[in-house]
Formats: structure tokens, C-alpha cells, sequence
């Protein structure tokens, strides 16, 4: 089998791996996502639970199922799943990442599998996950349809994969780029590339393109006022989650 070509950007892992240190910082760079986590963490629980047949109430509920976190950064998501009981694997390609997400979990008496990789390479291995968390990760790569066909093949025949990322309009500009590193200065300028965003429509298609099939859809809203996230049926205009299974 051919090997597959990684579809890393270097320029953006760069990026990354320069706010690493901050990663578990409520109110460093990563403030968005910290403010962000709950509401997607929300989506992504109900969304496995609802697949696999599981009751979030119970001790453990994701005991048995194995999940990928990639892009999984300081671990962010990978800590709230391996609290639920499953085996996590944190897979990221920015190498200064990695020691943060380990230390943390180490001090949080948790086990999680963090490694050093890419989707590509972990495809190749034959690696196989009865889940794929694959959370901001697609607007940051280079060839988004290998990346998502990469995802796809890391899927156990009846798997889910839970994938977000931002919309490609004006008011994501505003918000995403304008108003999150410019006004706000949550993020550094140029975290993002708003030629990189891709709209619900453009990925639903690249998912079924990529041999998945796409089942759910949700927009992220941050009220200004009430200063949180919530989940919306019907507001996909900047941020929003898929949720794709594999036959």
C-alpha cells in the first residue's frame, strides 16, 4: 500500500506549538476554547451516548469504547473522555503539545495515550477507533478531503466521528478573526486564515466524499451578553459541529 502523504502544515503547527505552555490557562490563549469546552463537550457526550447506546448517568459510561482525539492539543477534550471511561489516544502533530497534555493528565490521575503523529500515519498503521473526536483541526491542514479520508479509515466500520470547525462568511471574519485577535486579543493575529474556513454545505460534502455519512449538524453561539456558548439548531454562521458515522 502506498504511504500516505501527511497533509501537516508546518507553518500552522508553528503556531500552535508557540501557546503551548498556555494551553490549560482559562484566561490565556486558549480562553476561547476553555469558554468553548463545555458547550462542545455537551454535543460530543450526547452524540456517543446516543450511537452507542450508553446512559451519561452511569459510572463510566464510555467504558469499552476506544477514542481518537486529533489534534487533541493540551487535552483539552482527551481528559473529559478518559473521565467517561474510555481509552484515549491524543494524537497531535505539534510536538510541544504533548509534554503539557502528559503532565497534566499524569497530575489529574488519569491515563490517556498521547503520541506524537499525524491522522495520515496513524491510517497507515492500521490504527482502528470506535470514535474520532476530530475538533478545529480540518480549517488548519493543507488538503482537507486526505485529511477527512484519513479520519474516515481510523473508523471501526459503525464509528462516529464528531468534526467542527468555522464557517467562510462575513460575519465568521468578523467574529473569528476581527473580533477574536484583533479586538479581543484572545488569540494571536493570524491563528487563523478565513480562505481556510469552510462552509456546512462544502463539508458535509468533503465528509461524504471522504466515505462517511454525515447525520447531524449544530452551530456554536456565543451570546455577548450573557458571555457564553450555547447549541443551535439553526445557526451555523460561524461556529458549528458535524456529526458523521461510517457504514
Amino acid at each position: 500500500m502506498q504511504a500516505q502523504q501527511s497533509t501537516v502544515d508546518p507553518s500552522e503547527i508553528a503556531k500552535f506549538e508557540a501557546m503551548a505552555a498556555e494551553w490549560w490557562d482559562p484566561n490565556g490563549k486558549f480562553k476561547p476554547l476553555h469558554m468553548l469546552n463545555p458547550c462542545r463537550l455537551d454535543y460530543i457526550t450526547s452524540q456517543i451516548a446516543g450511537e452507542f447506546d450508553r446512559d451519561l448517568k452511569t459510572d463510566a459510561p464510555f467504558a469499552g469504547l476506544r477514542i481518537l482525539d486529533i489534534g487533541c492539543g493540551g487535552g483539552l477534550l482527551s481528559e473529559p473522555m478518559a473521565r467517561l471511561g474510555a481509552e484515549v489516544v491524543g494524537a497531535d502533530a505539534a510536538e510541544g503539545n504533548l509534554p503539557v497534555a502528559r503532565i497534566h493528565a499524569e497530575q489529574s490521575g488519569l491515563e490517556i495515550d498521547y503520541r506524537h503523529t499525524t491522522a495520515e500515519a496513524m491510517a497507515e498503521a492500521g490504527e482502528q477507533f470506535d470514535v474520532v473526536l476530530n475538533m478545529e483541526v480540518v480549517e488548519h491542514v493543507a488538503d482537507p478531503l486526505s485529511y477527512l479520508t484519513a479520519t474516515q479509515q481510523l473508523l471501526k466500520s459503525g464509528g462516529l466521528q464528531i468534526c467542527s470547525t468555522i464557517n467562510r462568511n462575513p460575519k465568521s471574519y468578523a467574529m473569528a478573526i476581527f473580533g477574536a485577535e484583533v479586538v479581543m486579543r484572545w488569540l494571536p493575529r493570524g491563528t487563523h486564515e478565513w480562505s481556510k474556513f469552510i462552509t456546512p454545505d462544502e463539508l458535509f460534502a468533503l465528509l461524504e466524499q471522504a466515505g462517511l455519512n454525515p447525520v447531524d449538524r449544530k452551530g456554536f453561539v456565543f451570546n455577548p451578553i450573557l458571555w457564553k456558548w450555547s447549541i443551535s439548531d439553526r445557526d451555523l454562521s460561524v461556529n458549528y459541529v458535524t456529526a458523521s458515522t461510517k457504514s
